[in-house]
């Protein structure tokens, strides 16, 4: 269920944001508490889950709208919770839709053409179906975040199960990384530089709105259609160089000092402060890489990987001395994950979980190979150069507590925490008001505590 909660529903999300309001009357299918979901919201996820290649494990117009009533009770569950997100998350988000649909159709040009819009007034729709849908699963983690499984639940479960029901484990791999940046050319900063110093006295002298500017100059996908706006954050939801000056903001018609970050360079603009959370404005410029200076970041982990080869020194130690990927740099280079939020580090990826261009490299090393150089896009959207080592590979396998005890207990804790969400889910069917159209009803529900009235 997790699967389809997780990946299925983001669909169904930006299916809704992309519904075309056609002169057409529309018909209300269910309603949930004040909430109506519509026959057309229905009809766009399901067309949309088409196009996406996906298929559902039973009658959609039995799945879609459950799913989007689902929905509407965790959004309702987290306004009481004050639960919230911010641009910075959407925006990853909304990158990663487009990446998929980049995979899937093999070009921007293509998802453009599916979709009969651009890639700018894409964002635009996505936004507010894509927050909802963080949102949703925040709420999600609160309802399980005081689950817990402890190894004696572990050890019983592999006891209870049935042989031929065990699991089985897909071939992982560990894999070691050390990254460089190309050389950004002193001129393209200044320039940058300049550009926004302009912004900046353009919006103090009153020729422009900052949120105009941001609109048509600032390269961050997820405010710039906002005019810049980001939302309501905390301190330590931006990054720090960023969160710094936002937070000693003061005046409103203020526009803040340059400011340098991962992503970029950043002019800010307080629109208001609320207890210890803040909402700005910001422009965001990108300096743009040379292929002359990527050319050189390759030549150069080129000489650092034959260095390493030769023995010169191990890939761990340049991992720590070299490498300026910050992730890994203090983990000799060891690349890991995060299965949710608190949980332990994990160093074994399947083939799949790595980014496209490290596991394109992967695949053709031996344990303890080095690849050559290539480049990767970083998170925070910069050009890098990188190689990676296959540390180790565990081939595939039938699970078992001494090799896979990690991946046993998240099989148990996935099911408690499903279990807590279904008792919640039926406490919320009884107290919520619900109608199904007729028609709509004929349905073998996941939860059947859906009351017709």
């Amino acid at each position: 269920m997790r699967l389809r909660t997780g990946i299925y529903i983001a669909f169904l999300f930006c299916a809704i944001g992309l519904s075309a309001q056609d002169n057409v009357i529309d018909q209300v299918v269910w309603v949930v508490g004040d909430e109506a979901i519509y026959k057309s919201d229905v009809e766009n996820a399901r067309l949309d889950a088409a196009r996406s290649g996906m298929s559902f494990d039973g009658d959609p117009y039995c799945i879609i709208p459950e799913e989007l009533a689902l929905n509407k009770l965790f959004l309702n569950q987290a306004v009481i919770d004050s639960i919230e997100t911010n641009d910075m998350e959407i925006a990853q988000q909304i990158d990663a839709r487009f990446a998929y649909y980049v995979e899937q159709m093999g070009s921007m040009e293509r998802v453009e053409q599916a979709f009969e819009t651009t890639e700018k007034e894409l964002r635009a729709e996505w936004y507010q179906p894509v927050k909802d849908q963080i949102i949703i699963q925040k709420m999600r983690d609160k309802l399980v975040e005081h689950v817990k499984v402890t190894p004696a639940e572990v050890r019983r479960f592999c006891k209870d199960i049935p042989k031929d029901s065990i699991p089985f484990v897909p071939t992982q791999v560990e894999v070691q990384i050390i990254t460089q940046e190309p050389k950004i050319p002193q001129i393209e900063i200044d320039q940058i530089k300049e550009q926004l110093r302009d912004f900046t006295e353009r919006v103090q002298t009153g020729r422009a709105l900052f949120s105009t500017l941001a609109h048509l100059y600032s390269e961050d996908p997820g405010t710039a259609a906002q005019g810049g706006e980001t939302g309501f954050f905390g301190r330590g939801e931006m990054v720090p160089e960023f969160s710094q000056v936002a937070f000693s903001l003061t005046d409103p018609t203020k526009v803040s000092k340059i400011v340098e970050s991962e992503y970029g360079f950043h002019i800010i603009q307080l629109i208001e402060k609320r207890g210890d959370k803040i909402n700005v404005r910001h422009i965001l410029r990108k300096p743009q890489v040379d292929d002359a200076d990527i050319d050189s970041c390759l030549l150069r982990l080129d000489s650092i990987a034959d260095a390493i080869r030769k023995g010169e020194f191990s890939f761990e130690t340049g991992a720590q001395y070299i490498s300026y990927d910050k992730d890994t740099r203090n983990n000799k280079g060891l690349m890991s994950y995060r299965q949710y939020a608190n949980a332990p580090a994990n160093s074994r990826f399947e083939m799949q979980q790595l980014p496209y261009e490290i596991a394109r490299q992967v695949q053709r090393l031996k344990i303890g190979e080095i690849s050559d150089p290539f480049t990767m896009t970083s998170n925070s959207g910069k050009v890098i150069c990188a190689i990676v080592k296959l540390k180790n590979r565990i081939d595939g396998h039938t699970a078992n507590v001494s090799e896979d005890y990690q991946i046993l207990k998240n099989l148990v804790l996935a099911a408690k925490q499903e279990k807590t969400i279904s008792e919640w889910i039926k406490e919320q069917q009884k107290s919520i008001y619900i109608h199904i159209s007729p028609g709509w009803n004929n349905c073998e529900f996941k939860y059947p505590g859906w009351v017709v009235r």
